[in-house]
């Protein structure tokens, strides 16, 4: 069952309330996020708040691929509910990916935290599952930087920023991952991975000196 569109846009709406109520975010290159058809959000991940501020904050609503492990009692049929995807990471979860290319064959937003999990939110470590998504779909990428969301002085509410702090998420330039043969083959998805890891790593660059954090 593709994930629900109209839930997507009911947890934008959500997003919108809780992130911009709650605290400070400043969107930066929105407009590069194609109005239509299907589009890849490639988040760093160095917090909890990334995804939801992700979905408060982008032009369109969202389909994360999110931990199966988040999926615990309420919050499970609510996740659903709002269009997100469950993904078991120990394994090749082909439900996950069938759901993630309906949402692109769709016209819709996947978004990925392209590192597998929270870490240093600055894309060194990459999986094959971005590239494969990417080149499988034809979907470009739009890499985006969430920073701030990790600020630990004066924080009220453990593993959250402060309260009304400023939250800065950067979009970058849409770009395509494969090479224009259309190939599929391990080592096509090898060099995508490769050439995403330069673009993403180099928009967090970009976006670190824009925003001086």
């Amino acid at each position: 069952m593709t994930p629900s569109a109209k839930g997507a846009a009911v947890g934008r709406g959500i997003g919108i309330g809780l992130m911009y109520g709650l605290w400070k975010p400043r969107v930066l290159g929105a407009w590069r996020v194609p109005a239509s058809g299907p589009v890849i959000l490639a988040v760093n991940h160095a917090h909890n708040l990334d995804g939801p501020m992700l979905m408060g904050t982008a032009p369109r609503p969202v389909h994360f691929l999110i931990k199966k492990e988040a999926f615990v009692g309420p919050l499970g049929p609510f996740l659903e509910g709002i269009g997100q995807l469950r993904v078991d990471r120990t394994s090749t979860d082909r439900t996950a990916i069938t759901g993630a290319l309906d949402v692109l064959a769709a016209g819709g937003v996947l978004g990925i935290f392209p590192e597998g999990t929270r870490g240093e939110g600055d894309f060194a470590s990459l999986r094959a599952g971005l590239a494969y998504f990417a080149v499988r779909s034809g979907a470009p990428i739009v890499p985006v930087a969430v920073l701030g969301s990790g600020e630990r002085r004066g924080r009220l509410v453990k593993g959250l920023p402060p309260l009304r702090s400023r939250v800065d998420v950067v979009f970058g330039d849409a770009f395509e991952a494969g090479d224009g043969s259309g190939r599929r083959t391990r080592k096509a998805l090898d060099e995508a991975t490769v050439r995403i890891q330069e673009r993403l790593t180099a928009h967090l660059e970009n976006a670190r000196h824009l925003t001086g954090r």
